[in-house]
């Protein structure tokens, strides 16, 4: 059987177009094939992680400066541990910061919303290290509990109404 440069230039051509497609989707998904950036990892206990993903992004103001990398339950505690990679250009995060999680609009992803907190050697404040733990947390929103307190209040206001009126 024979070929034609023709035919070979079209095989290749597919071939660069497929990997393409697939470079581009790890792309999007957030994976990456490079292993180059450095990371140290901190810990952030929340009471409630929502439905806060594995390799969900850690942002501070809307910039993207680390991934969620493992969740897990304390067994002393017995509430949700995050353990957040962040990227080590992003050494200088003072041991103050906040860790929130939030959600990307109504009913987007979920993400971790670091504030930097304010750092001071005289008042004795650090950086964060690989390992250390966020203390000031705040844990997610659900949106389910949210209207469950809502309904409820409403159903107790108006029997609180009625017994009003009877009266």
């Amino acid at each position: 059987m024979k070929f034609s440069k023709i035919e070979f230039g079209v095989g290749v051509f597919m071939i660069i177009g497929i990997l393409a497609a697939v470079i581009m989707s790890l792309k999007v998904a957030g994976l990456v094939l490079d292993s180059s950036s450095q990371t140290y990892t901190v810990h952030a206990k929340f009471d409630n992680v929502g439905s806060l993903k594995l390799r969900a992004p850690v942002r501070i103001g809307g910039v993207l400066i680390g991934r969620v990398e493992n969740i897990t339950l304390d067994p002393k505690d017995l509430v949700p541990v995050v353990d957040i990679a962040i990227q080590s250009q992003y050494s200088d995060l003072s041991s103050e910061s906040k860790a929130s999680i939030q959600t990307a609009g109504i009913i987007g992803e979920q993400y971790i919303s670091i504030t930097p907190g304010f750092y001071d050697e005289e008042l004795g404040s650090t950086y964060l290290q690989d390992g250390d733990y966020i203390q000031d947390t705040e844990s997610a929103i659900v949106l389910e509990e949210l209207i469950s307190k809502f309904l409820y209040s409403s159903s107790v206001s108006d029997s609180a109404d009625k017994a009003n009126t009877q009266s």
